[in-house]
Order: C-alpha cells, then structure tokens, then sequence
C-alpha cells in the first residue's frame, strides 16, 4: 500500500539495507555482472531478505549509485562550514573529479544495466543540483565568483570531467580542467572588484586616481 513506503525501517532492517548497499558498492566496482547470490553473501542476508529491500537487480544499482552521489553532495555543506566559499567550491570539485574517477566501475555497471540512463551526473541530478547550487551562492554574496551563474553551467563547465579516462593519469588532467573552470568563475568576480571604489584601478587605487587625486593626475 502507498503509505507503507513512508513508514521507517526498524533498526534491523536499516542496518540491513545499509550492509547490501555497502557489499553492492563493492561488487559491482570489481565486476559490472556481479550476480545478486554474490552480493547477498556478502551482506550476510539471504537473498529473500535481499529482494524485500530491492525488487530487482536494476533498482539495487540505481540506489547504490545515488547513495554514494548523495554522499558527495552532502560534503558540500560541510566543506562550507569549515573554509571560505571560494576554497569549498575548488575543494567539492576535486572531491567531484575522486568520484567520478573512482567510481568509474559503478558508472559502467549502470550504463551495463540501465542503458536508459546516459551518464553519472544524469541519475544523481537532484543532490548535485542542490549542492552546486550552494556552492555557488555562498560564492556569489562571497564577491569571489562571478553573479549570476547556475547549477546548469557550473555542469556544463565541468562535463569533460567524464570524458577522462579513470585508467591514465588521470589527476593531473582533472586539476587542469577544473582550476580553468574556477578561474573562469573568478574572472567576473575581478572584473566587478576592479570597478569598485578603492580596487584597482577604480576611484582611490593605486594609479592615483579618485577624488582627492590632484587634476594634473587625471587623463
């Protein structure tokens, strides 16, 4: 009945869902076929318990794929807690580029057995949405991005992240892409800086011009 699907779990059955979750994860990483026995065992519940807390093999690798995205989104709010918005923001990204690479495994077992889903950052939306999006805020009333950017560009920005091949030397690509997105956020931010009064180049900078500045100082 639909209002058993708001009912919380006993304690029990949490701890349950968490153990197949977690010996999930760590099957379908090794090997994208892993059978439903295998996982089962290594959750140490019997596969009728399995398929009580999951239907079918397809709604067990959806889960698990958006367990571990919600996971990365949550760390954004906890970076923010704990260093200044602009270094959460290059930090989460670094974070974001760790999970797409080390989770590449999972990535293809979901393309394997979900072929209408197209990609990782397609399934874990919402979460990823969410936590760019305060990223970006924070940022913005910050002054060390650019006003007006979105979620969706941020995504955009940073979609060659899955193009990188989780095998090569992967770090060194990544940390280029990214630092060029982040300096691209900057950049607006430097622009609107400079032309406040007392930056550079504004009324009061250092060229000496502004208010008090003698006329013959004056283009």
């Amino acid at each position: 009945m639909p209002e058993e699907k708001n009912t919380p779990l006993r304690p029990d059955a949490q701890r349950n869902r968490e153990r197949i979750l977690d010996a999930a994860l760590a099957e379908l990483t090794l090997a994208a076929d892993a059978p439903v026995s295998a996982i089962a065992k290594r959750a140490g519940v019997g596969q009728g318990t399995f398929y009580r807390n999951f239907p079918n093999r397809e709604a067990l690798v959806l889960e698990v794929y958006r367990h571990e995205m919600q996971q990365v989104a949550d760390s954004a709010a906890q970076l923010l807690l704990t260093r200044d918005p602009d270094r959460a923001l290059r930090e989460w990204m670094d974070r974001l580029a760790q999970f797409a690479m080390a989770k590449a495994g999972l990535a293809e077992t979901l393309r394997t057995t979900v072929g209408r889903h197209s990609g990782l950052v397609h399934l874990g939306h919402g979460p990823l949405t969410r936590a760019v999006t305060l990223l970006l805020d924070a940022n913005e009333k910050a002054g060390t991005i650019r006003p007006g950017m979105t979620a969706e560009d941020f995504l955009l920005a940073i979609a060659g992240l899955w193009q990188i091949d989780p095998h090569s030397d992967w770090q060194p690509r990544a940390a280029r892409l990214l630092d060029l997105v982040m300096d691209g956020l900057r950049a607006g931010a430097s622009v609107r800086n400079q032309s406040a009064p007392g930056g550079p180049g504004g009324p009061g900078g250092p060229d000496g011009s502004g208010p008090d500045a003698p006329e013959d100082g004056r283009a």
